[in-house]
């Protein structure tokens, strides 16, 4: 269930005189989690396709950067290559944000029509900040995990949520839940401990964290699909030569290729994995999924209030591509 990246498919190897290099690539989640599995063939790719010249060495789980420092220390030098969910950032720019609008896009056919809406801003955006943007993996559709049945939202009233980025957040205030910030490697003792009860996530998270320990249901609300980033210090970035630029560009397409085709594959195996540990797994009722398709108009409005005309071109290109 793994499609892995390969120098010979399409990537040249470079062989240069220059002296090689080492750069560190820290990475939010999990060794297991298949973004990190996917980051680590991509830098295997440009160790190998480079001749060695250009290793990259992958430090997932926060081990290097916590998340949230992530994009901050690529754009300052302290790493030159890094991973990171960007709408986590949303609050810096709420562009960040646009594949964690809720309902706009709920499959992978609509996250792949957003992305190709939004990748020029986002790269325009990213290049402001000193960073050049690589590629960019969906995760699985977001639905929502509880420790006890939910029905309603009237239900969810005082539950304390997870949040990963303004997105989540905003959604718990409506909803009246209660928002903590909780980094994915911090999820599993947040929820052991009762610092969090409720998440929404995809059921790769719930799986690679063993979340079945602390809670027992999964409703599947297919609420959006967001995005982690690969991304070069832009300064190291332009002191590439270009063959090693080839490489990394060839080893980052394939890396988009082969980590969307893993996000598909494993929402169903995920899902299963969490029912067979014992977690009530199926769709939310209709009722709870009006409520929150509720939510979704308001925060829509909210976002597009907040990019202005920038926000609103990526909406519309996105509508015009469904035609």
């Amino acid at each position: 269930m793994a499609a892995t990246l390969s120098v010979s498919a399409g990537v040249a190897l470079v062989a240069s005189a220059v002296a090689a290099e080492t750069w560190d690539m820290p990475m939010a989640y999990s060794a297991t989690n298949f973004h990190s599995a996917v980051g680590a063939e991509f830098a295997s790719c440009v160790t190998s396709g480079t001749g060695g010249n250009l290793e990259v060495v992958v430090h997932p789980g926060g081990s290097l950067f916590a998340g949230a420092e992530i994009k901050r220390a690529v754009q300052t030098g302290q790493a030159l290559i890094g991973e990171r969910l960007l709408s986590g950032h949303q609050n810096e720019n709420a562009l960040f944000g646009f594949d964690s609008i809720p309902f706009l896009a709920t499959s992978f056919d609509d996250s792949a029509r957003l992305w190709e809406a939004a990748k020029g801003p986002l790269t325009d955006l990213l290049a402001e900040q000193n960073l050049h943007l690589l590629y960019s993996v969906p995760w699985p559709p977001q639905g929502l995990y509880f420790d006890r049945e939910i029905n309603s939202v009237a239900e969810m009233a005082g539950i304390k949520f997870r949040s990963y980025n303004s997105a989540t957040a905003r959604l718990a205030e409506l909803s009246g839940m209660l928002p903590v910030q909780i980094e994915a490697a911090e999820i599993s003792q947040a929820f052991a401990t009762g610092v969090a009860e409720s998440m929404i996530s995809s059921g790769s998270t719930g799986y690679d964290r063993k979340v079945w320990e602390s809670l027992t249901h999964f409703y599947e609300v297919d609420a959006w699909l967001p995005r982690n980033y690969v991304f070069v210090n832009m300064e190291a970035w332009n002191g590439l030569d270009e063959g090693t630029q080839n490489v990394m560009q060839g080893c980052a397409s394939l890396a988009e290729y082969a980590g969307n085709w893993r996000s598909v594959q494993y929402t169903d195996f995920t899902l299963k994995e969490l029912a067979a540990n014992g977690m009530t797994v199926g769709p939310a009722n209709d009722s709870l999924k009006d409520e929150l398709r509720e939510f979704g108009v308001i925060m829509t409005n909210e976002w597009l209030e907040n990019t202005g005309d920038a926000g609103k071109a990526i909406v519309d290109a996105f509508n015009a591509s469904a035609n």
